[in-house]
C-alpha cells in the first residue's frame, strides 16, 4: 500500500471533507454496514445497469489487492448487486472495500465477514448476470463523480473522494485541518473561561 494511502487512512472524513470545502462527499444515505467500518485506497469504479452484477464479479476478478470497488448501481434499492458468498470471494480476494450507490442481501453472513462495505440498505432480492457492464471507466455514485484511481476515503460519517490530481495538495489541507481541530481541543474543551472567549469571537467577530 502506498504512503498516501497510509496517510489518508489516518485522517478523519470530516477533515478530509473540510479540505475538499464539502464538495466531494458520497450522498448520506451510503454508510458503512457497521460502525467501525474504515476503508481507504484506490478507486475501482463499476459501472452496472440495475439489476445485472457481472460487472461486480468481472472487477472482483480484475481489480488489484487493497483497491476500492465503487460501485454505480444507479441507487436502486430493489435488488442486491451482491450477497455473503460474493463479498466473501472480494474479501479473500483481498479486495480493500466496496462502496455501492445501492443494495445487499444477506447481511448476517456479511456482518460476520467483517469486510468494509459502504451502502444504502439491504434487500432480499438478487441481482441476474446478463453481463452488461463497464469497468475502470468514470462513473457516479452517490451524487459524487469518480475516476478510476481516485482516493476513497470512508468511515462512520460516510465516504469522501479525493480526486486523484489533487491528492497531494487535499491531503496537506487535511492534515493541517486536523492539527487544528487538535489544537483547538486541547486549547478550549472542557475550559469555562476558554469556551466563552471562542464562543464570543465567532459570534461577534
Amino acid at each position: 500500500m502506498s504512503l498516501i494511502i497510509d496517510q489518508f487512512r489516518s485522517i478523519p472524513t470530516t477533515c478530509i471533507s473540510d479540505a475538499l470545502d464539502g464538495l466531494n462527499n458520497l450522498h448520506p444515505s451510503i454508510k458503512p454496514l457497521s460502525k467501525e467500518y474504515v476503508l481507504c485506497g484506490r478507486a475501482f469504479t463499476v459501472k452496472m445497469p440495475v439489476g445485472d452484477n457481472l460487472a461486480v464479479l468481472k472487477a472482483i476478478r480484475t481489480a488489484n489487492p487493497g483497491d476500492i470497488l465503487v460501485i454505480d448501481a444507479k441507487g436502486d434499492e430493489y435488488r442486491a448487486i451482491a450477497g455473503d458468498f460474493i463479498i466473501g470471494m472480494a474479501k479473500t480476494l483481498e479486495i480493500g472495500g466496496i462502496v455501492v450507490d445501492g443494495v445487499i442481501r444477506d447481511l448476517k453472513g456479511i456482518q460476520e465477514l467483517n469486510f468494509p462495505l459502504f451502502c444504502k440498505g439491504t434487500t432480499v432480492a438478487a441481482s441476474g448476470k446478463a453481463g452488461v457492464g463497464e469497468l475502470n471507466v468514470p462513473i457516479s455514485c452517490g451524487g459524487i463523480s469518480v475516476k478510476p484511481g481516485d482516493i476513497i476515503v470512508g468511515d462512520t460519517d460516510g465516504v469522501v473522494v479525493v480526486p486523484k490530481e489533487t491528492e497531494e495538495v487535499i491531503l496537506k489541507k487535511a492534515q493541517d485541518k486536523l492539527m487544528q481541530d487538535q489544537i483547538r481541543a486541547d486549547t478550549i474543551s472542557g475550559k469555562r473561561l476558554e469556551i466563552i472567549k471562542y464562543l464570543d469571537s465567532m459570534i461577534y467577530k
